[in-house]
């Protein structure tokens, strides 16, 4: 008997895992001839690459909350195109209080990345009622590729400042490998192309500028060791994983020259949400005066926040994700408890680093200071905002 989770009733296709699975570019994607959204399953990597299919709002609100789909930029994406498929299967009497029903539930499926009520809110102000529900429907698709396009667009950029970054660092040492340190995964599994902390790196190995990534295996989840290291395996940038807490030591050796980072929030402040123990990351990069840096596109910053300790909400999951991990054996994907079964868990899914701790964020439009008048620089439209 085949138990489906939830209501996601999703067609997957099993992929051997090679070069030729990588033939898209994208992590998401709007497949005509099925009329559904495909993105990859990212439970499943790196020991398995299924690609899913999503077809209903449920479906679209299941993919984010089981992390089918993470990362801030791509979690807004795909509930952009959840808004698409909404008004695409509408069939009832009120359109207007339905789709404000949908925008709901797909903001309720996670709390801490800014893009997905971003993504959603934007989406709702595109469909008025002096449209038909299929010019509506029409409307809401041109919007969630849109802000495909828009991240992918602004994970470029991020990659071209940040590889001035990299250059500078190279020059300084003599053509030695940049020796950068970057903590869950911020990728192109995180947003659609590029990603944003790796954005800078694919870019530098494109150049043929020698770099050399450490990868926090990022417990407990371990989207670094899982999901960075095949990425960056798969570009074929040298890379190597790393147990959470060696970081410091790297440091203090001077075994690191750069920690790039990504962001699920980040304030008006510039205090910084990230996968948890980002943290503990700036703070040793801090005592070992190495550059910590934060990549983001303009989406997750919330023009509404000051205090990101105190503000941002911090999503805590279920402890299966900390008492038991998930292993390949006799090429088959197994589940190992860690813990003894009755220990309790505590699963805090982020931490915040503070402003004063990041040296500068890298934005589709440059390098700021992680501060109010450092980021307003850069985007002085928000001003009025911030007024």
């Amino acid at each position: 008997m085949v138990l489906i989770r939830s209501i996601l009733l999703i067609l997957i296709f099993e992929l051997e895992i090679n070069s030729s699975s990588m033939g898209n570019p994208q992590t998401i994607w709007y497949n005509a001839e099925k009329k559904l959204v495909e993105t990859m399953d990212q439970r499943y990597l790196p020991f398995q690459n299924r690609i899913v299919g999503i077809a209903t709002l449920d479906e679209a609100r299941t993919a984010i909350t089981d992390m089918i789909v993470r990362g801030a930029p791509l979690i807004g994406v795909t509930a952009a195109y959840g808004m698409y498929l909404a008004a695409r299967d509408f069939y009832g009497t009120n359109f207007s209080v339905e789709m404000k029903e949908a925008a709901d539930r797909l903001k309720s499926s996670r709390p801490t990345a800014v893009n997905l009520a971003f993504a959603v809110d934007e989406a709702f102000s595109v469909i008025s009622e002096e449209h038909s529900v299929a010019e509506n429907a029409g409307r809401l698709f041109e919007y969630a590729e849109m802000l495909k396009d828009r991240e992918i667009d602004f994970s470029k950029n991020i990659g071209h400042f940040g590889l001035e970054l990299i250059k500078e660092i190279s020059i300084k040492k003599n053509g030695e490998p940049v020796q950068i340190l970057t903590h869950c995964n911020a990728g192109r599994l995180a947003t659609v192309e590029l990603g944003t902390a790796t954005a800078p790196m694919y870019l530098a190995h494109e150049a043929k500028i020698p770099i050399h990534v450490w990868v926090d295996e990022t417990r407990p989840r371990n989207q670094g060791a899982r999901l960075t290291a095949w990425e960056l395996g798969e570009a074929g940038i040298p890379h190597t994983v790393i147990p959470d807490n060696t970081g410091g030591h790297l440091m203090q050796h001077g075994m690191v020259d750069l920690v790039i980072v990504g962001s699920d929030r980040t304030t008006l402040n510039g205090d910084v949400a990230n996968k948890i123990g980002t943290y503990l990351k700036a703070l040793a990069a801090a005592d070992n005066r190495i550059p910590f840096y934060v990549a983001l596109p303009s989406t997750s910053i919330d023009w509404d926040l000051n205090d990101g300790v105190t503000e941002i909400p911090i999503e805590q999951r279920d402890g299966r994700e900390v008492s038991v991990m998930e292993g390949l054996h006799d090429n088959q994907i197994h589940e190992f408890r860690m813990i003894p079964e009755k220990t309790r868990v505590a699963n805090y899914g982020f931490d915040v680093t503070p402003a004063r701790l990041v040296t500068g964020l890298i934005t589709e439009r440059g390098i700021c200071k992680s501060s109010r008048e450092g980021i307003l620089k850069l985007f002085p439209e928000k001003k009025t905002i911030d007024d």
